[in-house]
């Protein structure tokens, strides 16, 4: 399984709260439908207590590396990385490995 981390710095004009809203209620909806996507979390930097900088962060999973390339490349993925950039003054992707170490049960 491949994951990819986005860390996401809101634009300067935007409060935490109009990301928050953008993220979740507009942009969510583009990337849950990137294709060959297998699992989607969104993490809303709670206000107060961030990075400077930081106020959101995506956690992507795919089979592999190249699924993701694909499904960038794909016409909901180019669409999905414009309306990010559009809304955004920085963006960080993390390519990780995964170590659990407390499974839920």
């Amino acid at each position: 399984m491949f994951k990819a981390m986005i860390m996401l710095s809101r634009r300067a004009d935007m409060t935490h709260e109009e990301f928050r809203t953008w993220w979740l209620d507009e942009h969510a909806p583009l990337a849950a439908g990137l294709p060959l996507l297998r699992r989607a979390v969104f993490n809303v930097v709670d206000e107060g207590h961030a990075e400077p900088g930081v106020d959101g962060v995506s956690e992507l999973w795919f089979d592999s590396k190249a699924d993701f390339e694909a499904a960038y490349a794909s016409e909901t993925g180019k669409a999905t990385a414009a309306d990010s950039l559009a809304h955004v003054s920085g963006r960080v992707r993390l390519f990780v490995t995964e170590n659990v170490l407390v499974q839920e049960s």
